[in-house]
């Protein structure tokens, strides 16, 4: 409400709520607390001179007038039109004219009668006012309406191509007070034109004996013409409607699927609401329908238009919702489908809400109190939900993402084990000691995840600790067959597969392997895996050498030391490759790679997996 240049009321209208403060004291007296009273009263006494005289603060406060009510309820814009609309239903044309701004116009009792009366006829022919729910019934009047703050738009009238806009204007009643009239700036434009010869389509249309009765200050033909327009409308809708939604699969071939057919039966029943809302406004305006009958219907039609646009969230929630579900089914998603579920139920209860808040806001009741209490409800309610906001969340990037899958083989944090279920609220992993876990989705899709499912192949790597009193021609020896061995084995990928010399370590020398094996299963890369180390361990003590012991290790004179026939042999061999310039170090040749390639005795000799294809590679992979 505005203050600024209005004077405050005397204290004598309401001097602070003394009789309260009276018996409030009476009571306080006599529990004994007369004078915690009497100081609160002086301090608030203090506080309140404080605000009104200025000056006396840093800060200029401001202070919530309360002034008495209307008798004919024009504090505010929308209870001043209901009051001028209401007056001439009631063919009382002095009171209508206390809802006009006569002070720029000649003063009179008759002249605000006939302005009344002519105001009320152009608005029965070619006028219109907003619906009540959009007139503000704040006493400062709308403010985001690019106004200035005393004048209000509520209506307009068009006569002879001329849009004449209908404000209203806050003006001072006696008591310093808002009082809303309809301003003399549109009435002055009303008083120009003449309404003695004005008859409305409608009037021509009704026969004398529906005109005779009145119901509420209108024709009753008026009122069942109005009824009998409203179900014409929606029947010229429904059928426009109808053959839009026959014809445009048969213009629009990419109408006829599932998705775009679903769009359009959603868009059906809301479109013909809204196109039989707007027939009926233009075609009740055009027919001259009396305004009285037509601000009645208005909040109907605007509840209409809302309820048509909640069917349209309602049937595109339903739809999006049922595509969805089908769609995870095919996946073979179960908590994919929990969480569309839960999404289409969770939507429902919005879409309710705001229908609620909607059908209020259109009735005229003020619903701000209402939302701020929800706002802050559901604030509290996140607060007090955050943790299952956060694993509903976490479920929704699971599913939508699939970094897992139930019965992947994976790791999560410190856990490792193999996934059964993916819940709304958590996921359930089967331990390798076969015990189960449960993680909250929350935790499960912020942690780091390894999945063992998606690896296309197995990782070979095995550091060989030799002896310190290996030569290094065993050395290059150990690195050439143990090479020959990655090279000619079926199930090891030649590319990379290496063999190297890496370290000289404090209690060994050491030989790093690298390979991958191609295989499908954990069990069949440990089948391969067990195969490769029994022949690297062959390789290693055909060498002549063997594999060092930890520094800590004690030789007694049991030990028979190192094979000086066997490290004779394996340097004879690296001095035969020498002379004949065919030691594979330090590359193998392209060539001699492709001759071992496939050539391992792989399964082993002797295995009994040779007898059942005799391809040397695991059978089924």
């Amino acid at each position: 409400m505005k203050h600024s240049g209005t004077p405050l009321p005397a204290y004598s209208s309401k001097p602070l709520h003394f009789k309260s403060f009276d018996m409030c004291s009476r009571n306080t007296f006599q529990k004994g607390h007369f004078w915690i009273l009497f100081f609160l009263l002086l301090f608030n006494n203090f506080q309140l001179q404080a605000q009104l005289v200025p000056g006396q603060s840093g800060q200029e406060e401001s202070v919530e007038v309360q002034y008495p009510e209307d008798p004919l309820g024009r504090r505010n814009p929308r209870s001043s039109i209901a009051g001028f609309i209401s007056a001439v239903a009631d063919k009382n044309y002095a009171r209508a004219s206390s809802y006009l701004d006569l002070k720029d116009l000649p003063s009179g009792t008759e002249e605000g009668v006939d302005l009344a009366r002519s105001l009320e006829m152009l608005l029965n022919q070619k006028g219109h006012i907003l619906p009540y729910s959009w007139i503000s019934d704040d006493p400062a009047g709308r403010k985001d309406d690019g106004l200035p703050p005393n004048l209000d738009k509520v209506g307009s009238i068009t006569v002879d191509g001329e849009n004449i806009q209908i404000y209203i204007e806050e003006t001072k009643g006696p008591d310093a007070g808002p009082i809303w009239l309809i301003a003399s700036e549109s009435l002055e434009k009303i008083a120009t034109i003449s309404t003695v010869e004005i008859i409305t389509p409608i009037d021509r249309i009704l026969p004398e004996f529906l005109q005779g009765r009145q119901w509420g200050g209108v024709p009753a033909g008026q009122w069942l013409a109005t009824i009998l327009l409203a179900a014409l409308c929606y029947l010229i809708a429904w059928s426009i409607i109808s053959l839009l939604v026959h014809l445009i699969p048969l213009m629009w071939r990419k109408a006829r699927t599932e998705t775009v057919s679903g769009v359009l039966k959603a868009f059906a029943l809301p479109l013909k609401l809204y196109l039989a809302v707007w027939l009926f406004v233009v075609f009740s305006q055009d027919l001259g329908i009396s305004i009285i009958v037509r601000q009645k219907f208005s909040g109907i039609t605007v509840i209409i238009a809302w309820v048509a646009f909640l069917i349209l969230l309602w049937k595109l929630a339903e739809f999006i919702g049922a595509y969805s579900k089908q769609r995870m089914i095919n996946r073979g998603s179960v908590s994919g489908v929990s969480v569309v579920l839960f999404l289409r139920r969770a939507a429902r209860i919005a879409i309710v809400v705001l229908g609620i808040i909607a059908v209020l806001g259109a009735l005229g009741v003020d619903v701000t109190t209402g939302l701020a209490a929800l706002g802050i409800g559901g604030l509290a309610l996140a607060l007090g939900a955050q943790k299952t906001i956060e694993n509903f969340v976490g479920s929704v990037t699971l599913i939508t993402d699939q970094p897992i899958r139930v019965g992947d083989f994976c790791r999560v944090g410190d856990t490792m084990g193999t996934v059964e279920k993916i819940g709304m609220r958590s996921t359930r992993i089967r331990t390798l000691d076969r015990t189960l876990i449960t993680v909250p989705n929350g935790e499960f899709s912020s942690s780091k995840i390894e999945n063992f499912a998606f690896r296309d192949r197995f990782w070979f790597h095995p550091v060989l600790g030799l002896r310190y009193e290996t030569t290094p021609d065993q050395i290059r020896y150990l690195l050439v067959e143990l090479r020959k061995l990655l090279y000619a084995h079926p199930l090891v990928s030649p590319d990379p597969a290496r063999v190297r010399f890496i370290e000289l370590g404090s209690d060994s020398l050491k030989i790093d392997v690298f390979a991958y094996i191609n295989v499908a299963t954990f069990d069949d890369y440990l089948e391969v895996k067990e195969d490769l180390l029994l022949k690297m361990m062959d390789v290693v003590g055909e060498s002549g050498t063997g594999f060092a012991f930890p520094s800590q290790t004690l030789y007694f004179a049991k030990d028979q030391g190192l094979s000086k026939e066997k490290s004779r042999t394996a340097e004879e061999t690296v001095k035969k490759w020498r002379e004949n310039h065919e030691m594979q170090l330090p590359k193998f040749d392209p060539e001699e790679i492709e001759k071992l390639k496939d050539t391992g005795d792989y399964p082993p000799k002797g295995s009994v997996m040779k007898k059942d294809s005799g391809t040397g590679k695991i059978p089924g992979l």
